[in-house]
């Protein structure tokens, strides 16, 4: 965690001072190398320190987290928008002071020497792959989790955009509107979770939760694109905030249940945080081939969201090992 947080910083640190496109690149993938390392060894404690009929609780608090850093994020950004340096790592010493304080007062798991694996360059490799055949509940929730957080790269990637070419607002008044925005979404994200959570403990499914939060969310992204304007926008936003919220407390709770393995649960949740990551890398590369078939309209782009997050909401059916 420490790790991931000092390069991932410096990474930031990069971004923020890169003369060129290309240094902007280099930094970019620093920070996401190293970030994501950071937040897939934070998520691995869930089943390390958390017994399994409180994971729901815990994963609705860890999903409060999303949307309150959105709207912190975006607070300092415009807090510090003099200066381009504090602008990017302003946020970078605050979640760090938490990621050290969490780092420090963590009981850590240790393993005896004798109980350690053999390292090898080819159990190394395996690391990044869980056979689908072998472990299917896992990689039914992985395509789940891919799915849904496609369609929210979409919703969080082209914001701006939309803002400006479907609503028609002013570019000064642009930076505003997506902080009203995130905002309510985060208000609605923060009480979802911490009750979809409980209540999914309580009742002891998860399935029905991740299911019924992903159709929400895919609805709320085709309110969002049949809106003509801010305030039908600001109701889609609720409406996602809704489904976003269920869906992180109980999709990793899920998760936790259905891990092929016990013993390599970071491992497996590090192949697991690949469904979190690599959609924001797979939709700007997607969304120009969808704006060029949907006659440059934002409306398809975010229908097209919406189909992504329905779909991964029955990708979640063939799950067997929890109800």
């Amino acid at each position: 965690m420490v790790t991931g947080l000092a390069v991932g910083s410096l990474g930031i640190g990069i971004v923020a001072l890169a003369p060129s496109i290309l240094v902007v690149l280099v930094g970019w993938c620093i920070a996401q190398l190293f970030f994501n390392a950071l937040l897939a060894t934070m998520v691995a404690v869930l089943p390390d320190q958390v017994p399994s009929p409180q994971r729901g609780l815990i994963s609705g608090v860890l999903g409060v987290c999303t949307p309150i850093g959105s709207v912190c994020g975006t607070f300092l950004v415009k807090l510090f928008a003099g200066s381009l340096l504090a602008m990017f790592l302003a946020p970078c010493a605050i979640g760090g002071l938490f990621v050290l304080l969490f780092a420090i007062t963590l009981t850590d798991r240790r393993l005896a020497r004798a109980d350690k694996p053999k390292w090898s360059l080819r159990e190394f490799a395996g690391t990044f792959y869980v056979n689908p055949r072998k472990n299917p509940d896992f990689s039914w929730a992985f395509a789940s989790r891919f799915m849904f957080v496609m369609a929210y790269a979409f919703l969080v990637t082209y914001q701006a955009y939309y803002l400006l070419d479907k609503i028609g607002t002013a570019k000064a008044d642009v930076p505003q509107q997506i902080f009203l925005g995130t905002l309510v979404q985060a208000s609605v994200v923060v009480g979802a979770s911490l009750i979809g959570g409980k209540v999914s403990d309580r009742t002891g499914r998860r399935k029905i939760f991740v299911l019924t939060a992903s159709v929400v969310y895919g609805l709320a992204l085709f309110v969002i694109a049949v809106a003509s304007n801010f305030s039908g926008f600001l109701v889609g936003m609720a409406i996602s905030g809704l489904g976003f919220g269920v869906y992180a407390a109980v999709d990793l709770a899920l998760v936790v249940d259905v891990l092929p393995d016990r013993h390599s649960a970071a491992k497996d949740l590090g192949v697991f945080n690949i469904a979190g990551a690599l959609p924001f890398s797979l939709a700007p590369a997607i969304a120009p081939a969808i704006l060029v078939i949907g006659g440059g309209s934002y409306s398809v782009l975010y229908m097209v969201a919406g189909l992504c997050a329905i779909t991964g909401a029955f990708a979640i059916l063939p799950v067997r090992r929890v109800r």
